[in-house]
């Protein structure tokens, strides 16, 4: 069992508690700074950094899984030498089995958000040290065994993961269906966002003004 987490509340006893039953615990660690960590996760405001870190700390001494950090690298904002160094800083704090080192491949939620470059994310692996990057778009098959027909499935999915066209299209010839993908985007519920080269359909409801 594994859990990904932005390790906002390991601060809890019993949120720690309860993640020691878990194989691999995943949080994110993408600042050292409280500036850097308000404007990556826009945390609550009763939650700042070193909050953050202390729980992340605080679980690590507790838990005998593996501990797989998330760095999430934003152009500009924490892919900076300076930013790279302290965000090494917090993770030796923590000490984790892995760190992987990724950037926005979707469509995020603002949209002055941007992905590193290829040379900053080699960076960050030098800096940081033992890491692995994931900074290719994902590939793999989406269970669908629990949707009635591919328009049900294409819009559970992409209100929690933003599919690529050629995704929407895989989805489906999965229900050996024809034409949904053009009628969803005719009817609007359906909107194609342009992003790092790559087309997205996501519900209608994310368009923002």
């Amino acid at each position: 069992m594994a859990v990904i987490t932005n390790g906002s509340l390991l601060f809890r006893d019993d949120v720690r508690h309860d993640l020691l039953a878990a194989e691999v615990v995943i949080p994110t660690l993408d600042a050292g700074s409280e500036t850097v960590f308000r404007a990556v996760n826009r945390s609550h405001r009763d939650i700042d950094f070193k909050t953050m870190l202390q729980g992340m700390i605080d679980f690590r001494r507790e838990y005998d899984g593996q501990l797989w950090a998330e760095v999430m690298l934003v152009a500009g904002l924490n892919d900076t030498v300076a930013e790279l160094r302290s965000i090494k800083s917090a993770i030796e704090m923590v000490g984790p089995d892995r760190v992987y080192i990724l950037t926005p491949i979707r469509p995020p939620a603002e949209s002055w958000v941007k992905p590193s470059m290829p040379e900053s994310i080699l960076r960050a692996q030098e800096i940081i040290g033992k890491s692995i990057p994931i900074a290719e778009l994902e590939n793999g098959r989406f269970g669908l065994g629990e949707f009635a027909d591919a328009r049900q499935a294409i819009i559970e999915i992409g209100s929690r993961h933003p599919l690529r066209r050629e995704q929407t299209d895989k989805i489906e010839k999965a229900f050996s269906s024809s034409g949904i993908v053009a009628k969803m985007l005719e009817d609007k519920e359906l909107i194609a966002v342009e992003y790092n080269g790559n087309e997205y359909l996501l519900p209608e409801y994310f368009r923002r003004d």
